[in-house]
């Protein structure tokens, strides 16, 4: 026992190590948009752009995302398709009140989406409509798209700040990983390590590296070239996806690169008081990530298990040659977590709490899979949406 003990130790300290070092600093979280210049008003006053939000029973969110979009302080050419999916509880109607306090109703259209054809999930369907609208509309078409949620509110400076990276990198899709809420217990213990695990299976510094076939976005806010997006395909190519940012950041980076950071400026006003509220978050679409495969659960389980448990579960082992390697792997994961952890405002300390965390996410995924073989996968909003995903593979 002690020889194995011994060997899983060594083992888990080999993974923290190549973690630390040989996976794209990920838990640096250095890519932000702080160093993402804004495009001047001379830049931007030739460039057209327009957001389309898809937006299904989003009442108590919709005035601020509309009114934070029509106060872009940017020079460029914008206007917002709101695409109101099938909502029973007066969405469209309070975001035209919303443009219309602000003297901003001339530039927000507002559209009502129709039932998702087979094979289409709901929200990809809206934005599906929002730009069939666009591109139907007579005049000059935009040149940039911004995708972005009905629960996410933008400071002024945002849109300048996507295109003049869009503009200066030449990048086809530019992403912001919207901040989430992190006020109750839950969204403390959770959110940080939402984040952590997203930048760890995706490393931001990778995917922004046009050298690299690592590809994801943050759904909150992609601002997309037109053009560069037909030539991905369009939605069409990702239209089945419950993880459609990601899978829109890898078609679009077939085409071109891209960039996606953290930021301070975008965030989400959707709340999550309660520990279930973001366990159904996470069991929305975790075992889509794996492509429902019960094999790919197996290995990612028992990964997770030696990643994050092994090392807390043996750093007290009395064999030096097993405690001392799993301490200093705990170590390192505890100290990795620390700069999402200070980007949220929270403790250091919570580092220790990390395996724990790990845990719960595993318990999430486990029970994705159990709510995708009962066929309640992908629910969102009165929708089950992983069936037409996985009927495509």
């Amino acid at each position: 026992m002690t020889m194995l003990a011994q060997l899983m130790a060594i083992v888990a300290l080999a993974i923290w190590l190549t973690m630390i070092f040989a996976r794209g600093f990920f838990w640096r979280m250095r890519e932000r948009d702080d160093d993402l210049a804004p495009l001047s008003p001379a830049a931007a006053a030739s460039i057209t752009a327009t957001a389309i939000v898809p937006a299904r029973d989003e009442a108590e969110t919709i005035a601020r995302c509309v009114t934070s979009l029509l106060q872009q302080q940017c020079g460029a050419r914008f206007d917002v398709v709101l695409v109101d999916d099938q909502s029973s509880d007066g969405t469209g109607a309070l975001a035209r009140q919303a443009a219309e306090a602000i003297g901003q109703a001339a530039r927000l259209t507002v559209l009502r989406a129709g039932d998702p054809p087979p094979g289409w999930t709901g929200k990809l369907n809206a934005m599906r409509a929002g730009l069939a609208h666009v591109e139907a509309r007579d005049g000059v078409k935009p040149d940039y798209i911004l995708f972005t949620d009905a629960d996410i509110a933008h400071e002024p400076d945002v849109l300048a700040r996507l295109l003049g990276c869009a503009q200066r990198e030449g990048r086809v899709l530019v992403s912001l990983m919207a901040k989430l809420a992190c006020d109750s217990a839950a969204e403390r213990a959770l959110v940080p390590a939402f984040i952590y695990f997203f930048d760890m299976l995706y490393p931001f510094a990778w995917v922004n590296d046009p050298a690299r076939s690592a590809a994801a976005a943050a759904g909150g806010c992609m601002l997309a070239q037109r053009d560069a997006l037909a030539r991905a395909g369009g939605l069409e190519v990702i239209r089945a996806a419950l993880i459609d940012d990601c899978a829109l950041g890898a078609a679009m980076k077939k085409v071109g690169p891209v960039w996606l950071g953290l930021t301070q400026r975008v965030k989400s006003l959707r709340p999550y008081p309660r520990f279930s509220d973001i366990r159904n978050m996470v069991t929305r679409s975790a075992y889509a990530q794996l492509r429902y495969s019960p094999l790919r659960l197996t290995g990612a389980t028992l990964g997770m298990a030696m990643t994050f448990l092994a090392a807390p579960a043996l750093a007290f082992h009395p064999d030096t040659f097993v405690g001392f390697p799993a301490a200093l792997a705990f170590a390192l994961m505890a100290l990795s977590f620390r700069p999402i952890l200070r980007f949220y405002g929270l403790s250091a300390w919570r580092g220790v709490a990390l395996p724990l965390v790990a845990a719960i996410f595993m318990g999430f995924t486990l029970e994705s899979a159990w709510r995708h073989w009962r066929g309640q996968g992908g629910a969102w909003k009165g929708r089950y949406q992983a069936d037409a995903e996985s009927a495509m593979r």
